[in-house]
């Protein structure tokens, strides 16, 4: 049981920092990258299921499915929205 929450949140964290760099956002610290994994796969699941898009790549973890692509897709728009919202782009490097 404990295996799998910390695998979870492993899983969690590797998305929403994936999606912070695919968005331009800054990066943020491990526990935001791991909150922004999970509001992305709930973002992006229910984008997938809106548009009736199929779930491209899961992880079953203790009987939980866990949508890897719809999680990173989902906070990568979250984020390019919060980064929009309050101005906290990255710049490119001169």
């Amino acid at each position: 049981m404990i295996i799998q929450l910390l695998v979870l949140l492993l899983i969690a964290g590797i998305c929403g920092s994936i999606a912070q760099r695919l968005a331009g956002a800054k990066r943020a610290g491990c526990l935001a990258s791991i909150a922004l994994g999970f509001i992305g796969a709930f973002l992006g699941t229910w984008i997938a299921q809106e548009f009736e898009l199929p779930v491209i790549f899961s992880i079953n973890i203790g009987g939980n499915a866990f949508p890897v692509i719809w999680s990173i897709i989902g906070a990568s728009l979250f984020s390019a929205i919060l980064a929009f919202l309050s101005g906290n782009r990255r710049t490119p490097p001169s």
